[in-house]
């Protein structure tokens, strides 16, 4: 059954800014009906509605609207942290392969806070064996690569910090700025908070996930040359 998302609220916003000034157990407590009506509930039905395509993208994505599943949880993880806020004052959903299927794998994401918003498709923190295989990759057909690298255009930029030195001196740019990624994400960011507010936020984001999905099938077939341990080039 669809969700029917129609977008956060307002009040969904207000509650993350106040919870910046008020981030503690009771106030949250005392709130945290808003919490479960403007941002939870709307996150779950989001999901719901952009999991059928996802599902198309991959069919090992855990799809299911829950907290820890898809859908970020608010309390932080503060024993390695100097920040020692217990909650987080931003919300996010991820669709990924199960803990069973994924370890280093790439995730879409959709990620929001009181006054921004981005979504796109990356890596937490890939390995040097995930991006060593992702550069072979480029080498071995790197006009074939850009041509299928446009489909982030115009709306993605590629974050990630890149080694100071080039590891190819002279490489073509184009190829260069994923070449000396050390990880990397597909990201699209704004301010403008009014495509949240309101149901446009599904297409919006189902027609960018289904657009850069020929970039994660390359990236996720990286992931199964390393389970099968496979060359490069004998899938």
């Amino acid at each position: 059954m669809m969700g029917e998302f129609t977008g956060f609220t307002q009040s969904g916003l207000n509650f993350l800014q106040a919870l910046r000034q008020n981030n503690n157990k009771e106030w949250f407590d005392e709130n945290r009906d808003i919490y479960q009506e403007h941002l939870l509930e709307p996150m779950r039905k989001l999901v719901e509605d952009l999991s059928q395509d996802m599902v198309i993208i991959d069919d090992l994505f855990e799809t299911r609207p829950a907290i820890g599943k898809t859908i970020s949880r608010m309390h932080r993880d503060t024993r390695f942290s100097h920040d020692k806020s217990i909650y987080r004052c931003n919300l996010w959903l991820t669709f990924k392969r199960s803990r069973k299927n994924w370890t280093d794998a790439p995730v879409y994401f959709f990620e929001f806070g009181q006054d921004w918003w981005r979504y796109g498709l990356g890596y937490y923190s890939a390995s040097k064996t995930t991006m060593d295989l992702f550069r072979q990759q480029l080498l071995k057909k790197p006009a074939e690569f850009l041509k299928m690298a446009k489909c982030i255009e115009p709306n993605f930029t590629i974050e990630g910090d890149s080694y100071k030195r080039p590891l190819i001196k002279d490489q073509d740019p184009a190829l260069a700025a994923w070449y000396n990624k050390k990880s990397f994400a597909l990201m699209s960011s704004h301010m403008d908070m009014e495509p949240v507010l309101s149901s446009e936020l599904v297409g919006i984001l189902r027609a960018d996930f289904l657009r850069i999905a020929p970039l994660y099938q390359m990236l996720i077939g990286i992931e199964g040359m390393k389970r099968n341990q496979l060359p490069l080039g004998e899938e």
